[in-house]
């Protein structure tokens, strides 16, 4: 396994193909991974020894209060081996965002014991998520 920081057509085919699989990204064209990918300050990858796309997160930053940790992904041959463990320490360890307060990110319940392995926790003095859908 490889770490890689940044994510060649190639490999942003292959991201757009994990998406295409799960229902949380289903709907995502190639062109808006592309620009997900391009948008985002810290992307890390995980290649197999062919160099193919096996894991992958993105973070969007201001390097200073928040980093918000996005699109935690393994291929589905290589879940159940750590990798999503492995990105997340990635993510936390990364030396760019050494001096962040917070990192938080969204999830359903059902994987939130994988996340609170790693110290997220949903008490977040009570603040809720709001959204606004562009319609």
């Amino acid at each position: 396994m490889h770490i890689v920081y940044e994510l060649d057509e190639t490999r942003i085919a292959q991201l757009h193909g994990f998406f295409a699989r799960e229902w949380w990204t289903s709907h995502r064209s190639l062109e808006e991974t592309r620009r997900c990918v391009e948008g985002s300050q810290i992307c890390i990858g995980l290649t197999d020894d062919a160099g193919d796309l096996i894991g992958f997160a993105r973070v969007i930053t201001d390097y200073t209060f928040k980093a918000l940790v996005f699109d935690v992904i393994v291929a589905d041959a290589h879940r159940g081996k750590g990798l999503g463990d492995h990105l997340i320490k990635l993510v936390l360890e990364h030396p760019d965002l050494a001096r962040v307060r917070h990192f938080e990110l969204y999830c359903l319940p059902d994987v939130g014991p994988f996340y609170e392995r790693h110290g997220f926790s949903t008490e977040v003095g009570g603040v809720r998520l709001m959204r606004r859908d562009r319609v």
